[in-house]
């Protein structure tokens, strides 16, 4: 297990404004002098949480790579509403990009004197992170990996967003962010109306809640998995992490919100990897990217039930597919 580090950037600009002494929590794992693999965290991810992916025997092999996982803005290791004084404590932490979290993490990566990234490997707004490092650092990026992940958010994925968000600052103890204890109804809430979204309609039919067993009933699972796992989260925190995910695009970066030009712009390699059943990433929107990338990308389809979560290592089955395609793309 690798020790979690901290980076202190100083002042640091951000879409929403300015952060007095910006941090960014990250981990290194195996030799430096070997080729670098940058593998950010998604949304409700720490840095604990990469681990299904990290190790000696794992996709990203310690033996073979230098891993370096870093935790987003707002993630609650790195700088977020509820680590940071005031006055950008709370609901006056300013916002932030996708750009801000990638300038942050270059900065750490020339701290550790990597000189090149072999790859960036993301789930989710990890996958999306993914995107935007060949946009901003386009010389420095060999290849990238989304995994149910897109260079833009979509309409739709925006307005999934609005509900959990609604459930949670619409609810008694939310008080707009100034709540003086963890608004444990809203986040609740808030993890109900998520729940139906992470899992493509298959799975719920053939029971996959259940969990081979582990749970009785549905609203054991919704209380055990979606409640409880936000109730360890700060609500400010999941708000700014969500408006992070909801205003994703990487033609903002350059080329006016033109997305097929950024896209066609784009040198470093790509394997985009989108689940077949995902309600949010579609591979409908993967296809549509993917056609932009001029023959720099493949796009392989995860043929799965598990919805968006079958790119976070919820299943020994997918992760295998996911493992060997990786693996074939870093061989190429």
């Amino acid at each position: 297990m690798s020790e979690t580090q901290y980076h202190h950037h100083g002042r640091f600009p951000v879409s929403g404004g300015v952060l007095p002494d910006a941090i960014t929590a990250y981990r290194t794992y195996g030799d430096p002098k070997n080729p670098c693999i940058v593998f950010p965290t998604c949304y409700g991810g720490r840095l604990d949480s990469q681990d299904y992916m990290v190790g000696e025997d794992k996709v990203l092999s310690t033996k073979k790579y230098y891993v370096v996982t870093l935790a987003l803005f707002s993630n609650g290791e790195s700088s977020s509403p509820s680590n940071t004084p005031a006055p950008y404590n709370g609901p006056y932490f300013p916002a932030v990009s996708y750009e801000d979290n990638i300038r942050a993490q270059y900065a750490v990566l020339q701290k550790l004197g990597v000189k090149t990234v072999f790859a960036v490997v993301g789930f989710s707004m990890g996958g999306q992170q993914a995107y935007y490092w060949p946009v901003i650092y386009p010389d420095y990026v060999e290849r990238y990996v989304a995994i149910c992940g897109s260079a833009r958010t979509s309409p739709h994925n925006q307005c999934f967003l609005e509900g959990p968000k609604a459930a949670l600052v619409a609810s008694k103890d939310f008080d707009g962010g100034h709540y003086k204890t963890q608004p444990e109804i809203g986040k609740r809430a808030f993890g109900r109306v998520y729940s139906a979204w992470a899992y493509g309609q298959t799975w719920f039919r053939q029971h996959g809640h259940l969990h081979d067993g582990k749970y009785p009933d549905l609203e054991s699972f919704l209380r055990e998995d979606w409640e409880g796992g936000f109730l360890g989260w700060d609500a400010n925190d999941l708000l700014t992490l969500l408006h992070t995910w909801q205003t994703g695009d990487v033609s903002r970066v350059r080329d006016g919100g033109d997305l097929a030009q950024c896209l066609r712009g784009i040198k470093a390699k790509g394997l985009i990897m989108p689940s077949k059943t995902d309600l949010y990433f579609p591979p409908e929107d993967s296809v549509d990217e993917v056609s932009n990338l001029q023959n720099t990308a493949r796009l392989v389809v995860i043929d799965t039930v598990w919805g968006h979560m079958a790119g976070g290592g919820a299943n020994a089955a997918d992760d295998k597919f996911i493992a060997d395609e990786i693996t074939k793309f870093f061989e190429e």
